[in-house]
C-alpha cells in the first residue's frame, strides 16, 4: 500500500533525516513539502527543502508558508540546534529551482481536494499552515485521511519550558486549532524521541548504506550532535521527526496511549500539550475535548533498523 503524505516542515536537521526516509520509501508518495518557519525563519525552511529535493533528485512542489506564530512576535529560531543554515553551517549549495506559488495552506487545501480521503499529512514543524488551512476550508478534516506531528510532550518534560515542547510551544495558538479539530491525530512528541539517543554511528551507517542522502546526513548533523551531546558522557543525537513517518508505514513500532488533548496559550504554561487518558476523568471539560492518539513506547532496535534499511534502498 503507497501512502500519499503532505511532509509539512521546517528544516533543519533532523526534518532533512526525515524527508530523506520519506524519499527512500517505496510506500511513501510524497505530494509536496509545505514549509513553515520554526528551526529557522520560513524563507530559509522553503530554500532548504527545494535543496533536500534537488539533492534526492526528486522533483515535487515545496511551498512557502506561515513564518510567524498565530499569536505573538516572530520567533527567535533554534539557529543554535541546527546551525546559521539549518544545515549544521555546511555550505551546501543553494538550490537551482523555485519555491512553487502557492502557500503552504493552499497547497494542503487543493490536494486534499483533489485526493479527498487519501492523504496522511505529517507536520514535523509548529502547526501554523493546517491552522491557516483548517480557515481556508472548515471541512478539510474529512477531507484527510489523518494527521501525524512530530510535537509536543505528554507525559515527560518539555524541552524548551518545563512543560512545553519546541513544535507546539513556537505556535501554541495554531496547535490549539489542530488539536480541537475533527481529525484522526497521531502525537509522536518528547515522550519517544527523546526515549531514543542514536549513537554517533548512526549516521556514519546512514552515509556507508547512502552516499549521498545518507553521507548529507552525516555531515550536517556533527553540529547537531554536538548540542545533543553537551554535558553527556558519550556523543547522541535525536532525529524526532522520523517518527512520525515511522508509525505510518509500520505502526507495530509503537505504543500508543488514547485520551482527551488540550494545548496551553497561557504565558506561563504556553504550549503545553494536556492528555487526559481515556477513563481518567469524568470532567466535561476535558471528555468535549478532542481525543488523540500519543506514542507512549517505541521498539528502540526495531526502529532503528528500519531507518537504516529504508535509507540503503
Amino acid at each position: 500500500m503507497t501512502h500519499k503524505i503532505i511532509l509539512d516542515t521546517d528544516p533543519g536537521i533532523d526534518d532533512a533525516m526525515a524527508i530523506f526516509f520519506a524519499f527512500q520509501s517505496p510506500d511513501i508518495e510524497v505530494l509536496g513539502l509545505t514549509s513553515v518557519f520554526g528551526n529557522v525563519p520560513v524563507t530559509m525552511a522553503a530554500q532548504n527543502a527545494l535543496a533536500l529535493c534537488e539533492l534526492a533528485n526528486i522533483d515535487i512542489p515545496v511551498c512557502k508558508g506561515v513564518g510567524m506564530p498565530w499569536v505573538g512576535p516572530e520567533s527567535t529560531y533554534a539557529h543554535f540546534v541546527h546551525g546559521d543554515d539549518g544545515f549544521g553551517n555546511i555550505n551546501h549549495p543553494a538550490p537551482k529551482g523555485k519555491i512553487d506559488p502557492r502557500s503552504s495552506a493552499e497547497f494542503i487545501v487543493e490536494m486534499a481536494r483533489k485526493h479527498p480521503g487519501e492523504i496522511t499529512i505529517v507536520a514535523v514543524g509548529p502547526l501554523g499552515n493546517l491552522a491557516l488551512a483548517l480557515r481556508l476550508e472548515p471541512e478539510l478534516p474529512k477531507l484527510i485521511k489523518a494527521v501525524n506531528i512530530m510535537g509536543g510532550a505528554a507525559f515527560v518534560p518539555g524541552n524548551v519550558t518545563p512543560v512545553a515542547e519546541a513544535n507546539i510551544w513556537n505556535d501554541a495558538h495554531a496547535a490549539e486549532i489542530v488539536f480541537a479539530a475533527d481529525w484522526e491525530l497521531n502525537m509522536f512528541g518528547l515522550d519517544v524521541t527523546y526515549d531514543l539517543p542514536f549513537p554517533p554511528d548512526f549516521t556514519k551507517i546512514l552515509a556507508e548504506k547512502n552516499p549521498i542522502l545518507g553521507g548529507f546526513v552525516e555531515k550536517s548533523s556533527r553540529f547537531y550532535t554536538e548540542f545533543y551531546s553537551q554535558g553527556k558522557d558519550s556523543e547522541q543525537c535525536y532525529f524526532h521527526d522520523a517518527f512520525p513517518l515511522a508509525y505510518l508505514l509500520d505502526p507495530s513500532l509503537f505504543e500508543m496511549t488514547e485520551g482527551n488533548a488540550r494545548i496551553s496559550t497561557d504565558a506561563l504554561n504556553k504550549g503545553q500539550t494536556i492528555i487526559a487518558p481515556a477513563g481518567t476523568t469524568a470532567s466535561p471539560d476535558w471528555t468535549q475535548a478532542m481525543t488523540v492518539n500519543v506514542a507512549t513506547k517505541v521498539d528502540h532496535p526495531r526502529l532503528t533498523q528500519f531507518f537504516i534499511d529504508t535509507y540503503a534502498l
